[in-house]
């Protein structure tokens, strides 16, 4: 099955890999995130029913699994640091915030920030992590995004040292509500951090030290973002996850919209207990929630979905 358009064509493959396991797999819920290896061409991702991480080939097969140490890996960044790969694991369900071994082992972790917020009874629960990468000419920095607790977005040196914190309100895209994904972008001169504002509908842009430089997406009769949630990017092209929008956005290096992909227009408002529906009425070539997101070198787009018994598609680009 083809979608995407004639500039971004892709095949659909439905169900790429499922996760292993007893019949309870079926009834854990996938909301998780997903990595490629830049290294490897290896697919990362989180088993919904057990806490496991799963590596699979490009062609779906299981090629190692181990114990994660979260509870789940909702968001997942993967890191290079010379030769050595690390994957940056946010645990919304545990509330920490972890990095580790490529193959499983503990490096260290990143504390909740000692600030008033948290100190008065706020929620925290982070879900994603951003890494300012030494590779990229970066400093190292450490960023976490507590998109479903106080909708705060965290700074840390490269130590894990706490910076600061940010909150919408530095600039005109305004307060912050559930900042689900973040993402360095370097594809210019100048890295930004891009923010997916969920609730909001927009993404907001700022600097790797935390200053606003732009909003986009909604607002000025530019409505064309419903629920950014995650990034993923491929040459000069930023892949933007949708969950409510149930679609995958290609946006330009100028952050215009160029393809939508999977669309599935009122998934969320007309199919009754959404995310969580049948699999028997998942519909092949149309999403359901789009949550995790990757891509590898090809720019084939690799997309976990929230849903009981989860559902992992592969987007090959033709």
């Amino acid at each position: 099955m083809q979608i995407g358009n004639s500039n971004h064509n892709y095949s659909w493959h439905e169900k790429w890999v499922e996760a292993p396991g007893p019949d309870s797999v079926k009834d854990g819920w996938a909301h998780h995130g997903i990595v490629v290896s830049p290294k490897t061409g290896n697919v990362i991702t989180f088993h919904q029913s057990e806490p496991k991480i799963l590596v699979f080939s490009q062609d779906g097969e299981l090629l190692n699994s181990w114990e994660a140490g979260v509870q789940n890996a909702h968001g997942m960044t993967l890191v290079q640091e010379g030769k050595d790969e690390f994957l940056w694991l946010a645990d919304n369900l545990s509330a920490q915030v972890v990095k580790v071994s490529v193959d499983g082992g503990h490096v260290m972790s990143v504390a909740r920030p000692d600030i008033e917020t948290y100190n008065s009874g706020e929620k925290y629960s982070p879900t994603d992590v951003a890494v300012n990468e030494e590779k990229d000419g970066g400093d190292g920095a450490i960023i976490v995004a507590d998109g479903y607790g106080s909708s705060l977005i965290h700074f840390y040196n490269k130590s894990g040292e706490y910076i600061m914190t940010i909150d919408g309100t530095e600039g005109e895209g305004g307060r912050f509500a559930t900042p689900h994904g973040i993402w360095i972008d370097t594809r210019k001169q100048n890295h930004e951090l891009y923010i997916a504002d969920r609730s909001n509908g927009q993404i907001q842009v700022y600097s790797p030290q935390g200053r606003f430089l732009r909003a986009f997406g909604t607002g000025a009769g530019a409505d064309w973002l419903h629920s950014p949630s995650g990034f993923a990017a491929w040459g000069e092209f930023l892949i933007v996850a949708e969950l409510r929008g149930s679609r995958i956005t290609l946006l330009d290096v100028d952050d215009e919209p160029v393809a939508y992909l999977g669309e599935n227009t009122g998934a969320f408002k007309f199919n009754e207990g959404w995310p969580n529906v049948p699999h028997s009425t998942l519909v092949p070539g149309k999403f359901n929630s789009p949550h995790g997101i990757a891509s590898d070198g090809e720019g084939n787009i690799f997309v976990a979905e929230w849903l009981i018994g989860g559902r992992i598609n592969k987007l090959t680009r033709s």
